[in-house]
């Protein structure tokens, strides 16, 4: 009789080792990903931040290719691959990135390394809440496998990275540094990337969707990354009901309505207080969410699904009537902040004084900094109050003097403040780098007046030949390699003999 369990136990525990199991574990086609990073310096555009070392997770997909997350390798200036159980590191390089949606796919540069890692399935369908995870990857604090649990809490359709929307999948794992990357599976198929966690919380990490993924990898097999349809309007909910009878909307109609249009051309055919009813087929509630399978998500969702040429379809209620529109959907976001991704500042040296173009991460790095923030906050800087408006031209940006002027004596009693946003030139409102450069290139005036955006800003007046011909001794006392970000070049050697 005491046999029976014993036996009963030993079947189980043979089981549990047949080598089929082995062979479906996912672990071999999990990488190890060590890179060499150089940051831009924000304050010196110039140069570029010191070498700094960090590492990340990824996972051999179809192709010979290898999935991460693209902030494992922005500014990466060496990439290298290990896969499980190995000493060996291979040289890789990054293909294709998108850092609106985090994720970036790596080839090894020696294809033998991992020809004999099996491809991970990708999962093509919506995550049902509830289910169980495992979370793979190399975390900080030891150089083997992890392998965590968790349950899928959460799916939203919101911001990953930069001004780009997608699924993202909250559990209740830990997603630490070291584990950006990684693959998530459920069912033996990979449900998700992970890439981000909160520090101050217990057990919860956050997902990239195996549906972005997918889409992302759609995008990139023409060679290039063309990005999401979107919709980058202002919108407010429809609940109240002074509100709801104010634009005459029947009791069973749900909907958005369009508070702001945030970037309008001459024939935008939506108008403010448009209330957006559905968006294709799919009815949108008055919280602006429609019902994807168990899920409720914004109505966005629908936007590259649907997109052709640029637009998407659209039921909305305007004065009592219902139509049907096209709506502008476009894959970019325009704005005076673009995001660097991947690029370094754009910059120009003249006599004393650095000129660099402002970007989006220069803008929420001061924005995440109480210091700063408060400082540009109280002085009103085009940094903070403009840093999502659209340009009024193609070519618009915000151009600042990133740091106090270099040492000399035409500065002597001026003290302008870092990040300070260039207004004018001599009269003239600076639109962008490139035409400032241009201002600066055919000046012919005696001095330069340079007036600066900000309340309380002092204004700067030289003598322009003086500074002009203070530059190149400059940039050799400060060891400055070149006057100008290569953008720049043919534009500044253009100029006419003075």
């Amino acid at each position: 009789m005491k046999l029976v369990p014993i036996v009963v136990c030993l079947s189980f525990l043979l089981s549990a080792f047949e080598p089929s199991c082995a062979d479906d574990s996912p672990k071999p086609s999990v990488v190890k990903i060590s890179v060499t990073q150089r940051n831009p310096d924000f304050f010196h555009p110039w140069n570029k931040a010191n070498p700094t070392e960090s590492s990340g997770t990824g996972f051999v997909i179809n192709g010979q290719r290898i999935v991460t997350n693209a902030h494992v390798v922005r500014y990466a200036s060496q990439v290298y691959v290990q896969p499980d159980q190995s000493d060996e590191k291979f040289e890789a390089t990054v293909v294709a990135v998108s850092y609106g949606l985090d994720l970036a796919v790596l080839s090894v540069d020696n294809a033998d390394a991992i020809a004999s890692l099996k491809p991970l399935e990708i999962d093509s369908s919506i995550t049902p809440l509830r289910s169980e995870v495992n979370v793979y990857g190399y975390p900080i604090g030891g150089n083997q496998i992890s392998i965590t649990k968790g349950i899928v809490s959460r799916i939203e359709y919101t911001g990953i990275g930069g001004n780009q929307s997608g699924l993202r999948v909250q559990i209740d794992a830990a997603i630490n540094p070291g584990n950006s990357g990684g693959p998530v599976l459920s069912n033996g198929k990979v449900v998700g990337v992970a890439f981000s966690g909160i520090q101050n919380a217990n057990n919860i990490g956050y997902l990239i969707h195996s549906t972005e993924l997918l889409g992302f990898l759609k995008d990139i097999e023409d060679g290039r990354c063309d990005g999401k349809a979107s919709i980058w309007d202002f919108f407010q909910t429809v609940e109240n009901p002074v509100l709801r009878t104010w634009l005459k909307l029947p009791k069973n109609v749900g909907g958005i309505m369009l508070s702001e249009i945030r970037d309008p051309g001459k024939a935008y055919p939506l108008q403010t207080n448009d209330v957006i009813t559905k968006i294709g087929p799919h009815p949108i509630d008055s919280q602006g969410n429609v019902k994807v399978d168990e899920l409720t998500l914004s109505f966005v969702y629908y936007c590259p699904l649907l997109e052709k040429e640029g637009k998407v379809p659209v039921t909305i209620w305007r004065d009592g009537q219902e139509m049907e529109i096209e709506y502008p959907a476009p894959k970019e976001m325009r704005t005076v902040l673009p995001m660097l991704e991947g690029a370094y500042p754009k910059y120009f040296i003249y006599g004393p004084l650095v000129f660099e173009a402002a970007s989006a991460e220069l803008a929420f790095a001061m924005m995440s900094d109480s210091r700063w923030s408060s400082h540009l906050g109280t002085r009103k800087s085009p940094l903070f109050s403009s840093y999502q408006n659209p340009p009024d031209e193609p070519d618009q940006e915000i151009v600042i003097i990133p740091s106090v002027p270099f040492s000399h004596r035409s500065t002597k009693g001026y003290r302008p403040q870092p990040l300070s946003v260039v207004e004018s030139i001599n009269g003239i409102k600076i639109r962008c780098l490139k035409h400032l450069v241009e201002v600066l290139r055919d000046v012919t005036q005696e001095y330069l007046v340079i007036e600066f955006a900000e309340r309380g800003a002092e204004k700067l007046v030289f003598n322009r030949k003086e500074i002009a011909s203070a530059t190149e001794s400059i940039l050799a006392d400060n060891n400055i390699r070149k006057q100008f970000s290569d953008d720049l070049e043919s534009t500044w050697n253009s100029r006419k003999p003075q």
